[in-house]
């Protein structure tokens, strides 16, 4: 369907849509080429007119990696962020993929106003909650941990986890889960056996977003974390000195902050290209 309203479009409408490309890619990539840049500049040539073109216009060093990944606090902000967003993927889907086959399978009338209600959550602003966050972290002794971030961020990201799967598991032949039945499967081997391995494209999809989403995460970051479980946004937000913002250093935090997920989502895209289409056409 595509193809043929592209072929049968006019030449000046296609030059729109290039144009219109252009302008996007050139939007999205900007900012990462103006990172690489100034992760190879020294100080002064990341405020010096005209330093653009590497080995042309300016001499490129790599001294700001090695001061980046030389600092025993960047190294920890990494293994942070990698451990909570893990811990918080994990979680995740060990919670919701269960709800969203109850919720397919045994609530299937009530399963729109359960998954809106799932949904109502991410639309409540975070700065809301975070006081209240805030203060149970204390009560509970989580301040500045792990564990206290992965229980904060799989509040949030649940919702996504239990609406995507909930759509793939109503994608699969309820047919071939009855055959099971019939065969004398109990309801959780059906689950298990039968149910998840038919849905892995959609696991892998609910675990890039989630993962991503913590992985990007400041704001609780900041608020609930000072040195042990700081993650990578955090640290980058921390990371201005006395001299004000050193460029050079901030693109190869913001390089590395961006570069996982990034890496992630090429080697999964064709699941997501699948997984993310379940429920387009279901209510």
């Amino acid at each position: 369907m595509g193809d043929i309203l592209w072929t049968g479009s006019s030449r000046i409408a296609r030059y729109v849509a290039y144009v219109l490309l252009l302008l996007a890619a050139f939007w999205v990539i900007f900012p990462v080429l103006w990172a690489l840049v100034n992760s190879v500049k020294t100080v002064a040539d990341t405020f010096r007119t005209g330093a653009l073109i590497p080995f042309l216009t300016f001499h490129p060093t790599l001294a700001p990696w090695r001061s980046v990944l030389g600092d025993p606090q960047s190294r920890q902000a990494l293994l942070s962020s990698t451990l909570v967003s893990l811990g918080t993927m994990a979680f995740v889907l060990v919670l919701g993929t269960p709800a969203a086959y109850a919720l397919a399978r045994f609530f299937p009338r009530r399963s729109r106003d359960i998954t809106l209600w799932f949904l109502s959550q991410r639309v409540l602003p975070p700065a809301v909650v975070l006081i209240p966050f805030y203060v149970m972290m204390v009560a509970l002794g989580l301040i500045d941990t792990w564990i206290g971030l992965i229980l904060c961020y799989s509040t949030f990201n649940l919702a996504f986890g239990v609406v995507i799967m909930r759509d793939v598991f109503r994608g699969i032949s309820i047919e071939i889960e009855e055959s099971a039945k019939v065969e004398g499967a109990n309801p959780w081997q059906i689950f298990m056996l039968i149910a998840l391995p038919l849905a892995v494209d959609g696991l892998i999809v609910s675990a890039v977003i989630v993962f991503a989403f913590t992985w990007n995460e400041a704001l609780f970051a900041s608020a609930l974390t000072s040195q042990h479980a700081a993650t990578m946004p955090a640290f980058i937000l921390a990371s201005r000195s006395t001299r004000g913002v050193d460029f050079n250093t901030a693109s190869v935090n913001t390089l590395l902050a961006i570069a996982p997920p990034v890496i992630l989502s090429f080697f999964v895209q064709r699941f997501l290209a699948r997984g993310l289409s379940f429920g387009a056409v279901k209510g």
